[in-house]
């Protein structure tokens, strides 16, 4: 059985736990302590802090994790990126009071950095040649200048809104991250194929997302037309209707051009057009 350690609480966990459930992993997640079991799937669920998923997935204790990327790179451990899941984007940035003028990284030279991220950070100085003090902080990161604790700081970023409410700029972006799929790179033949299974729905949701399917009927005279305006990923639908010279054109689109091809294909005389959201795509 596989198992797999998600964060214990936070953006990542809901967010993880929400993918689950939408590749079809039911898991009950109402009475769990720190381990849990999926219902229909050969899957168990360990709840962990984010920065222990590397160091469990890495020595075996759980066969997979979901985990921000900037936690791998952090940590190192030695693990495998299996996939990018597209959820908890984020950077970790270099940001100083807003007072301060910044003329590039070599303001940081001498300067003291206070930062929950020293390895990454350290690279980052290394590559550019900056020598500077990095003072390891666990908790709140951001009022370490007004405590006067350092000069400047490295932390994660989302919005800017904490720095703004501290009082800091961010000068620098250094690291983008992502919530990913990391192995072991130890897994026995059963967990590979369950593995395999779910890469297979994670495609299929990747695929389906920002999808519509939509359907008209529109006269048969005018369906080449409505055809290059609705290109399918093989080839649309096409059925007839009971009214002579009439059919019925299935598709899928981007949710993106919807509006846009919806306007066309009523120019060209389509009617009953109907959208509807895509749960899944099998290719």
């Amino acid at each position: 059985m596989l198992r797999i350690a998600i964060q214990s609480k936070g953006r990542l966990n809901e967010e993880s736990l929400a993918l689950l459930d939408e590749i079809g992993v039911d898991v009950d997640d109402s009475r769990r302590k720190f381990l849990s079991k999926a219902s229909n799937f050969p899957l168990e669920i360990l709840y962990m802090r984010d920065d222990d998923i590397p160091q469990v997935v890495s020595n075996g204790t759980a066969s997979l994790g979901i985990v921000g990327l900037n936690e791998v790179e952090e940590r190192g451990f030695d693990v495998e990126i299996v996939t990018k899941l597209g959820f908890g984007g984020c950077r970790i940035s270099l940001a100083i009071p807003k007072t301060e003028e910044y003329n590039g990284v070599q303001y940081f030279q001498g300067k003291r950095i206070a930062t929950s991220y020293p390895n990454i950070l350290r690279k980052f100085l290394e590559k550019n040649s900056v020598t500077a003090d990095i003072e390891v902080i666990t908790g709140s990161v951001e009022i370490a200048p007004a405590a006067g604790i350092a000069d400047a700081i490295f932390d994660i970023v989302s919005s800017g809104g904490t720095l703004v409410s501290n009082g800091l700029k961010e000068v620098e972006k250094v690291f983008f991250s992502e919530a990913v799929l990391i192995s072991s790179g130890k897994l026995t033949e059963d967990e590979k194929a369950s593995l395999e299974e779910i890469l297979f729905r994670l495609e299929s949701a990747r695929i389906s997302k920002g999808k519509k399917y939509i359907l008209m009927n529109l006269k048969e005279e005018v369906v080449e037309e409505a055809i290059k305006i609705l290109p399918a990923m093989r080839s649309p639908t096409i059925l007839p209707l009971a009214a002579k010279g009439w059919c019925s054109l299935h598709s899928v689109v981007d949710a993106d051009n919807l509006w846009e091809k919806v306007r066309q294909l009523k120019e060209i005389g389509a009617e009953g057009i109907l959208v509807l959201n895509v749960d899944k795509i099998i290719m």
